[in-house]
């Protein structure tokens, strides 16, 4: 992004702003007032208030469809030198947020806007399968995996109205890419997986669908001593709520690695990982595992963005499992979260009647509440390295007879009496 002057932020309208702010990674901006987000902007980007720009704004940064998205979808760090500069700004009346409306186009979509539906110009159909960006934006790609300049840019605002996931297979008009883009742009998605759009989006809301306890035991499969531990003494299975809790320096951040490096070789099951006001030291320890976070945030992070960066993967997943499939996602941690927030993140865990499944293994300080598994961790035993340092009387699992069968939930009930001096 080009580095913009004072007056070229005054003549432009706050949607635009909220645009170069989220670019900028500024924390919090929505809150801001017109004059001090344009402050913010400038701080951020080390710009001169003072000193006018040599040329109009290059916008192509924020254009759906354009080099910088090529770039964030093939790691190919030519492509912003290679991007045309967009000589023009187009607005629009703003879209109607249909499922399968058109898509008025990528910078319009920028800016909050959407061209008119008459202005969209419709060419071949193209269909192929969906690979999302970090972003929320995606691509279709026509020959997966690999990408070829024939995909075509789907705008995070379709993605979210069709609710899509990776692995989508979908349909739909395109149009050409504009002056700014290097992609052709999905006017509207037609069909999903051979269903029509507007019948996929007029099924049962992720919250109405009927749901059971876990039932699926997720099987380890470790020597890990923690690990094997927590398989048999607080069990958990597709669809439970699982946190692990401690006090500081009780190992709840090694103890969801080491789980992490078992669930990921789990077959039929697809595993996200968030980091939310974690040191960033530990990030590159997740390494291990073989899991690149989906979404990270420090702990230096507000908790309005640590928020958001949980709640972004947490909706994908939730698409997974409404389609069908299984999907978990660990979190490290939900102790920069509100209550309220840290609640509704743990509560989209869920195994659905005839259908998928949604797992979540967070950590926190304490108990959040919902929790179907609690694994609480001793500090004391880990301080001396006596390991698995679990806590079996605060330890539990809610309904463990239907993971484990009636004699293992009698054994579970055993090992706590004993634990407790019973």
């Amino acid at each position: 992004m080009a580095v913009l002057d004072r007056s070229s932020l005054e003549s432009s309208p706050l949607a635009d702003l909220h645009v170069i702010a989220s670019e900028l990674g500024l924390d919090s901006f929505r809150r801001l007032r017109k004059a001090e987000l344009i402050d913010a902007i400038l701080a951020r980007q080390g710009g001169d208030s003072g000193t006018p720009a040599a040329a109009e704004p290059d916008e192509s940064a924020e254009a759906p469809g354009s080099a910088t998205a090529e770039a964030e979808a093939t790691g190919d760090s030519d492509a912003e030198e290679r991007r045309p500069r967009r000589r023009s700004r187009r607005r629009g009346g703003r879209g109607r947020g249909r499922a399968a409306e058109p898509d008025g186009g990528a910078q319009a979509e920028a800016s909050g806007n959407a061209e008119p539906d008459g202005e969209a110009r419709e060419g071949a159909t193209v269909g192929g399968t969906v690979e999302l960006l970090s972003g929320g934006s995606g691509f279709v790609r026509v020959s997966p995996p690999e990408p070829s300049d024939d995909d075509v840019y789907i705008s995070a605002a379709q993605v979210r109205r069709c609710e899509l996931v990776s692995g989508d297979v979908v349909s739909g008009p395109v149009r050409p890419p504009r002056r700014s883009e290097r992609y052709p742009s999905l006017v509207r998605i037609d069909t999903i997986n051979g269903t029509p759009a507007d019948e996929v989006a007029a099924g049962t809301r992720y919250e109405d669908l009927p749901c059971t306890f876990a039932t699926e035991r997720l099987a380890l499969g470790t020597e890990d001593p923690t690990v094997r531990a927590i398989e048999w003494l607080t069990p958990f299975g597709k669809g439970s709520r699982v946190t692990i809790v401690g006090a500081t320096r009780s190992g709840k951040t090694e103890a969801l690695r080491r789980l992490a490096a078992a669930l990921a070789a789990q077959d039929g099951l697809e595993v996200v990982l968030v980091l939310s006001g974690t040191r960033p030291e530990e990030t590159p320890e997740w390494q291990s595992v073989s899991l690149t976070p989906a979404a990270a945030a420090s702990f230096a992070a507000s908790p309005e963005t640590q928020g958001q960066a949980v709640e972004r993967a947490v909706e994908q997943a939730r698409r997974v499992a409404a389609r069908g499939g299984d999907a978990l996602v660990l979190i490290d941690t939900l102790g920069g979260l509100s209550t309220p927030s840290a609640r509704k993140v743990l509560s989209s865990a869920r195994n659905i009647v005839d259908g998928g499944s949604l797992t979540i293994i967070a950590t926190a300080d304490e108990p959040v509440g919902g929790e179907t598994t609690v694994i609480a961790l001793d500090a004391r035993l880990a301080s001396t390295s006596r390991y698995p340092a679990i806590d079996l009387a605060a330890s539990g699992t809610l309904r463990p007879e239907l993971l484990v069968g009636e004699a293992g939930a009698e054994a579970i009930a055993k090992a706590r009496a004993e634990a407790l001096g019973g």
